[in-house]
C-alpha cells in the first residue's frame, strides 16, 4: 500500500479519512433529517461539514418542498436545529467541536442536484463553466427545461429580458456552478 520512505503517504491517509468523516457526517445528517423534514413540509438542500481557519462548521441548509410556499422561516431553522443537534449529541457522531448552522439556501441559492435544477423551471439562472461555450464561460438564462444530462436556458440579455429565440444547451457535466439569480 504505502512505502514508509514516502512522506507525502501519511498526508494522503490523512486527506482520505478526513473526506470520508465529511461524506459520513453528510450521510447521517441526511438520514437523521429525512421523516422530520417531510412532516414539516420542508426538504434538504444541502449539508457542508468545513474547516474554517481553526473551526468546523456543519452547516445544514433546509428549504420549502413547494417553491410557492416561500422559504423556511426562522422558527423552522431553530426547530431543525434544535432537532438534529439532540440527535447528533446522542450519537456523539464527531470527535472535534464544531458550529452547527442551519438556514436556508438563500434566494440566489446554488443549484447542485437535478431535482433542484427541475424545482426552479422558469427561473433564472447564472451558470459558470468549467470550458467555454460559444466563447463564454458564464451563462445567465431562464431555465426551460432539464434532461438527465443537460439543462436548457432562454438566454438573458444584458438588460434583463428573456430572447426566447435564443437558447443554450449546457451539459450538467460541464457546469462548475449554477445559482438562482434574483432580480429587484
Amino acid at each position: 500500500m504505502c512505502k514508509q520512505e514516502w512522506a507525502v503517504c501519511p498526508l494522503f491517509s490523512f486527506m482520505e479519512k478526513e473526506e470520508m468523516a465529511k461524506k459520513n457526517v453528510k450521510n447521517i445528517v441526511e438520514e437523521s433529517l429525512e421523516i422530520f423534514l417531510k412532516e414539516n413540509q420542508m426538504e434538504l438542500w444541502n449539508v457542508e461539514f468545513v474547516k474554517e481557519s481553526r473551526d468546523w462548521f456543519l452547516r445544514v441548509f433546509i428549504d420549502k418542498i413547494d417553491k410557492e410556499h416561500g422559504s423556511v422561516s426562522l422558527e423552522e431553522c431553530e426547530k431543525t436545529s434544535r432537532y438534529l443537534s439532540e440527535i447528533l449529541d446522542d450519537i456523539d457522531l464527531l470527535e472535534q467541536n464544531y458550529f452547527l448552522e442551519v438556514s436556508s439556501p438563500g434566494l440566489e441559492r446554488e443549484l447542485i442536484t437535478d431535482r433542484h435544477f427541475e424545482k426552479f423551471v422558469g427561473s433564472p439562472i447564472e451558470i459558470k463553466l468549467y470550458k467555454a461555450l460559444d466563447g463564454k464561460k458564464k451563462l445567465s438564462g431562464i431555465i426551460k427545461g432539464v434532461t438527465e444530462d443537460e439543462v436548457e436556458l432562454f438566454h438573458i440579455s444584458d438588460d434583463g429580458e428573456t430572447i426566447e429565440k435564443e437558447t443554450y444547451t449546457v451539459r450538467k457535466s460541464d457546469i462548475a456552478k449554477a445559482n438562482l439569480m434574483f432580480f429587484m
